[in-house]
């Protein structure tokens, strides 16, 4: 515990069904893995000695199985550390393009914004812009633009810091690639356009009289081998 402000461990969900087939995923929902589930009792058990005052993740499945998993491997937290949901922390919702593979979708954006290649979109185009091309493709007008987004975890964020700031206390919130990356982009003034988070992976951010200062980004070092893993 820290004698002030309060540090959040943002750990990614690990792989799912859908990240294995390359099929966008926001809203939609599909299990994890057992690769899924390995990595993230990697990252659990190298997170072992951290203890976590509270424990935050979206209302996805896959985010409360990684919660669980991640928790299974903890040997300082309380074993009856309740897990809050909080759906303000899903993922981007992709409205009609959910469950699309991603090469598709992505082109049919990059075509509306006037490139020939995806590829070459993502190195000219910001995520802020590219998430309001999606929403001004999908027919049905579902899909969520950077405010309507920004706005819903917002309120989750407010949330937390307003139980837990000052308090010294470690909280962990599971959630997702896209709403991790973009929570700490928007946050950390430095952090500009930063590399997607892998599955399993941890950011540490420290909150104090209004500041966030990142101490992680995206880390996999701290995994254990698959051999350190009991049955």
């Amino acid at each position: 515990m820290n004698d002030y402000g309060t540090t959040i461990y943002f750990v990614r969900h690990g792989e799912t069904y859908f990240n294995f087939y390359n099929r966008m995923q926001g809203w939609s929902n599909t299990p994890l893995t057992p690769q899924g589930e390995i990595d993230v009792r990697r990252s659990g058990k190298g997170l072992k000695d951290v203890k976590f005052d509270a424990v935050y993740s979206s209302d996805l499945s896959r985010t409360i199985d990684t919660a669980e998993l991640i928790l299974g491997e903890n040997e300082q937290t309380d074993p009856e550390i309740e897990i809050t949901m909080m759906p303000e922390f899903r993922e981007i919702f992709f409205g009609t393009f959910e469950g699309e593979y991603g090469d598709t979708t992505y082109k049919k954006v990059a075509d509306h914004l006037g490139f020939e290649t995806a590829d070459r979109m993502f190195s000219d185009v910001n995520q802020f812009d590219r998430m309001g091309a999606f929403k001004e493709i999908d027919p049905h007008g579902h899909a969520e633009d950077f405010m309507e987004f920004w706005l819903r975890v917002e309120k989750g964020l407010l949330k937390l810091i307003d139980k837990h700031r000052d308090t010294g206390e470690t909280i962990l919130l599971v959630a997702h690639g896209g709403t991790i990356r973009l929570i700490l982009e928007n946050l950390i003034p430095d952090l500009d356009d930063p590399n997607p988070l892998l599955n399993a992976s941890v950011s540490v951010a420290h909150y104090d009289n209004g500041l966030y200062h990142l101490d992680q980004y995206g880390d996999v070092s701290h995994f254990v081998d698959e051999s350190e893993l009991e049955d």
